[in-house]
């Protein structure tokens, strides 16, 4: 018997550029016992899946540590955070004393006074480029660092050289401190670049309340959140935000559920509305009843999402991978060749600047940032919106996609069908068919039941019905007012109403195009797309919600089986369509998961949300086309990255290896080339920003 894999985050403390995030995710996927290890440089996460029986957690932890890396304990934010404070640290001190070095080094004087000025930089300020280009070593591996330590090693201990022998030539104490200084400068940049494009993850942390005021034994208590259980009957104040998902028990108000679905209009409330933690209470008072707490309410459902979306790849990101794993090697040797090229045609000094500027200018940290990135952006500015990406895969078949495909009942149209007509016969009128209807259908729980209840007037209720039957496949009657009244089929598919065996009228029932369908229809149109529905329900109903949401009918799909929309969206897909399917019911469950993505409309089953690679949270159809145009921007996003990122090395290297010598009669200062490196990492970053205003 095959056991169940299980599925474990762990934060990765140290890794500094893509090449170590691949030499993390090398070492654990030849631990025993792991299936699937995904390591993402911008999160810093490594998400693993292994099986229990061979492996335990204290392996892949063990694993991790054995090649210098650390798996970090406690809250990933607080960790970077006091990373980030400590890398501030180190360039501030770099700072001050690198100063007075470039001063001194412009008058070319004082090398001694350079020397002692410099070593603090590079031994205090530099020191973690050399432990952990160190750590490296010992593995058998390279990484940014290892070039960052050769890059300002070399310079410094050549200038010590000169210094030492009173060697000719300049010393080059100036450029390993500002090498330092602007590297560090990059990484501080970086790190609060990145810590902006993560800031969906703590906005929807920060959420929810730290307390919850519990109603026991008639008296009001506050308590920490963790001691809330499900059942307790707890109470809401105007202003307040909601602590746990529940149901309403006792008063009305009206809630902002702008932070699940993007919706800013509130919601009102009343006894057996669900109300969900994290969302704002307006100006009423009210008391709930916990049904959902802890990792059981939807807001640590949608964090879940969100944290697994960003810390996911997209398969554009492979050849980043490809390359980024052979990055470093290849960047050496060609540091080692422009070093022997250099030297066989000028000095030693020009050799080794040269050398050390392809050291210091090589990015890997851009190609690892070009992907996860964006991604991290882009699925927090969706979750903002109440669009739930479940992963950079479904990210990028969203981006990609060029037909929807739309279930009608639920999603084109509201779910709840009404009333459109009732006409009375035989001298009956139509009030007093709607009451006795009414009276009879309460006792219901079918749709159209619910429909003719709501469509009486209120003095149906007083009407009361006995000897209630209900006759399966015709529906149900009983005594009304001494009268027997029959409601069920029809001709034309409309609900008859009989009394005493004589008919009385029939209503029209149908269910209603969502108001925004059509608009939503018209903007994947002007995207491009081409749109069908598939339904189970007659060519005619079909027809009329079609026309109504603006879809043509030789793209209408009706009398489909439940078990045969899958069929039909693979029967698509073998066309050449990259398809999106979008429902909400259990049986949209096969189709979602056969399309190239699934979208689930959040107000659907639970089967469907998980089947879907993407949940819109607010039940419209507008978040269709939103979703598709965010993820189109998003893989945009991630292509310029790679852009830049694969064409900066390909320039920058070239360049600072002196190809440019003969023609220009120039070199590369290593000072320049570190500047390069940083701004090319933070440029990255910064182009995935430009996500968060994406419209």
């Amino acid at each position: 018997m095959k056991t169940a894999t299980e599925d474990v985050e762990l934060p990765i403390g140290g890794m500094t550029c893509a090449a170590c995030a691949r030499t993390v995710e090398r070492q654990l996927s030849h631990t025993a016992g792991v299936e699937k290890v995904s390591v993402n440089f911008a999160t810093k996460i490594a998400s693993v899946s292994y099986n229990p029986g061979r492996a335990r957690i204290e392996d892949l932890v063990a694993a991790v540590q054995d090649i210098g890396y650390d798996v970090r304990e406690g809250p990933q934010e607080i960790a970077e955070a006091a990373e980030a404070r400590e890398v501030r640290r180190r360039l501030v001190v770099a700072a001050v004393f690198t100063i007075p070095v470039v001063i001194l080094g412009m008058i070319e004087r004082f090398a001694a006074i350079q020397f002692l000025l410099t070593t603090p930089v590079v031994a205090w300020s530099g020191r973690g480029f050399f432990i952990d280009a160190w750590k490296a070593l010992k593995h058998g591996s390279a990484n940014m660092n290892t070039l960052i330590a050769l890059g300002t090693g070399s310079a410094f201990l050549y200038s010590v050289f000169v210094l030492a022998t009173g060697s000719a030539g300049g010393v080059y104490f100036e450029a390993a401190a500002v090498i330092v200084v602007l590297i560090l400068l990059g990484r501080t940049l970086e790190a609060r670049a990145q810590g902006r494009a993560s800031d969906s993850i703590r906005r929807l942390m920060n959420l929810q309340p730290s307390t919850a005021r519990l109603f026991r034994d008639g008296r009001e208590e506050e308590v920490p959140l963790a001691d809330v259980r499900a059942g307790d009957l707890l109470i809401v104040r105007p202003g307040d935000r909601i602590p746990v998902d529940g149901v309403v028990r006792e008063g009305v108000s009206e809630i902002d559920e702008s932070m699940l679905t993007g919706e800013s209009l509130p919601v009102p409330k009343e006894p057996d509305s669900k109300v969900f933690a994290g969302t704002a209470n307006g100006t009423g008072a009210f008391r709930f009843e916990a049904t959902g707490v802890g990792r059981d309410t939807g807001l640590a459902r949608i964090i879940d999402i969100v944290r697994r979306a960003q810390a996911s790849k997209a398969p554009v990101a492979r050849l980043a991978d490809i390359v980024s794993a052979r990055f470093t090697v290849a960047v050496l040797a060609i540091a080692v060749v422009t070093f022997a090229v250099w030297l066989s045609v000028g000095s030693p000094r020009v050799a080794l600047v040269n050398a050390v500027a392809v050291l210091i200018i090589a990015c890997p940290c851009a190609m690892g940032l070009a992907t996860p990135t964006a991604i991290m952006v882009g699925t927090g500015r969706g979750a903002a919106h109440g669009i739930l990406i479940k992963s950079g895969e479904a990210l990028e078949a969203a981006a990609r996609v060029d037909t929807v495909v739309l279930d009608k009942t639920g999603t084109i149209t509201t779910g709840r069908p009404v009333v459109t007509n009732l006409r009375a016969s035989n001298g009956f009128d139509s009030a007093e068919v709607a009451r006795l209807a009414a009276a009879v259908e309460r006792w219901s729980e079918h749709p159209l039941a619910r429909a003719i209840v709501s469509h009486a007037p209120a003095e149906g209720d007083q009407l009361e019905a006995t000897s209630f039957r209900a006759i399966p496949g015709r529906g149900a009657e009983a005594v009304v007012e001494g009268k027997r009244v029959f409601v069920g089929r029809g001709g034309g598919g409309a609900v008859a109403v009989d009394v005493d065996g004589m008919p009385a009228g029939e209503f029209e029932i149908a269910d209603q195009s969502r108001p925004d369908a059509a608009q939503a229809t018209a903007e994947l149109r002007a995207m491009g797309i081409d749109i069908w529905m598939i339904t189970g329900d007659s060519r005619s109903a079909a027809a009329r919600i079609a026309e109504d949401a603006g879809i043509p009918g030789a793209h209408v799909l009706a009398e489909v089986l439940p078990e045969d929309k899958e069929l039909e969206v693979g029967r698509l897909r073998s066309e050449g369509k990259r398809v999106a399917m979008v429902g909400d019911g259990i049986n949209d469950a096969p189709a979602l998961a056969r399309a190239n993505t699934g979208i689930a409309i959040g107000a659907g089953t639970d089967v469907a949300i998980d089947a879907a690679g993407i949940v819109l949270m607010r039940p419209d159809l507008s978040g269709v086309p939103e979703a598709l145009a965010l993820a189109r921007a998003t893989l945009r996003t991630i292509r310029q990255n790679l852009f830049w990122a694969f064409g900066y090395n390909a320039l920058a290297i070239p360049i600072a290896a002196g190809v440019l010598y003969p023609f220009t009669g120039w070199t590369l200062s290593p000072m320049i080339a570190s500047a390069a490196m940083a701004l090319s990492s933070v440029s990255v970053v910064a182009n995935s920003l430009r996500l968060r205003h994406a419209r």
